[in-house]
């Protein structure tokens, strides 16, 4: 459901066990330029009695909700110029209550950069994509010879075309990027480190120099100071997952496979796990944790909110520039930004 003003208020007040009067109340000093400690302590009688830990969730959600319904707006008039607004995604749009699913929904409209998928789709390769998921029991490799063309040279440049399909395909699906932010949320661990040569300048961060933490218990002033010494470039802020798990596919590639139903012993079914490590590995799907309403990226701002690199047997991200994703194998792959924000 869209949420206009009275909406938010009745929700607000749900959430925080008042009365919709209460939350307009409250809601309407604030609009005014009252502070919560200002409305706790002198406006009582206005609010109905509502207590200070009632009055700064109200404020937080307030706010929240408001982007949110900013964002909704913003998105459906991309979407509705694009000429690809249907009544069924209108519905889908206006039925999210989270800014995260809002921006899966988003992904495959959302104004980007030429990409290799795009790449290869221009060169005819979007067929042998979908062919290769449709039918498991031909070997890509003997169904690729016939996509050779002159911007096709060979087998190997086909299915590279057909994998970055594929791959862009799976890091655009909303379903499955809720439940793997719902996973990292659950195992990972946020770890910041001091970036080399910035010891003195940013001693006001030296609680953070060597520091991690489960990112599903991380107190919120200490992720925000996290983000704030990431984003000032006196840490590296990574995100741990999986560090422990030592099976040859990890938990995140067995979700990836069984959204997409691979995991039989088809010709196609291996060449798909190969792909799906590869994904996870590489940075398709960077975009899978960095979401607006995870309690660490919402926080993010300056040099925008820090990006998730997923490789499956882990990296050490370096630097004040890149915000990392391990599990575990040292490998090192430093996050490079993609695409354009709208």
């Amino acid at each position: 459901m869209s949420l206009p003003s009275k909406s938010i208020a009745v929700l607000i007040a749900q959430e925080i066990k008042a009365t919709p009067a209460q939350a307009i109340a409250a809601i309407e000093l604030l609009d005014e330029g009252a502070t919560v400690p200002f409305i706790a302590r002198y406006r009582k009688e206005v609010t109905g009695g509502l207590d200070d830990t009632q009055l700064r969730n109200l404020a937080e959600r307030l706010v929240y909700l408001r982007e949110l319904e900013a964002r909704r707006i913003s998105i459906l008039d991309s979407i509705r110029s694009q000429d690809k607004l249907t009544a069924e995604l209108e519905a889908k749009i206006a039925s999210v209550t989270t800014k995260a699913e809002l921006e899966d929904i988003y992904l495959p409209y959302k104004p980007k950069r030429r990409t290799k998928a795009e790449i290869a789709r221009e060169r005819g390769l979007a067929p042998l994509a979908e062919a290769i998921l449709a039918d498991r029991t031909i070997a890509p490799a003997d169904r690729a010879g016939a996509y050779i063309t002159a911007d096709v040279p060979d087998v190997k440049t086909a299915l590279d075309g057909a994998r970055d399909i594929i791959a862009e395909g799976i890091s655009e699906n909303a379903d499955l990027l809720g439940r793997l932010r719902a996973h990292m949320r659950q195992v990972a661990l946020l770890r910041s480190k001091v970036v080399d040569g910035k010891q003195e300048s940013g001693t006001k961060f030296s609680d953070y120099f060597d520091h991690s933490e489960k990112w599903a218990t991380a107190a919120g002033h200490r992720a925000l100071a996290m983000l704030r010494g990431w984003n000032e470039e006196f840490l590296s802020v990574d995100i741990v997952v999986d560090l422990d798990d030592i099976s040859p596919v990890k938990p995140v590639e067995r979700t990836i496979a069984a959204a997409y139903r691979v995991g039989g012993t088809l010709p196609g079914d291996k060449w798909l796990m190969e792909m799906i490590g590869w994904t996870w590995r590489g940075q398709a799907l960077h975009v899978a944790i960095a979401r607006p309403d995870a309690r660490i990226a919402r926080t993010g701002r300056g040099r925008g909110d820090p990006r998730v690199r997923p490789q499956s047997q882990g990296s050490v991200a370096r630097g004040p520039r890149r915000f990392a994703r391990h599990d575990g194998s040292g490998s090192r792959h430093p996050h490079r930004r993609q695409g354009g924000n709208r």
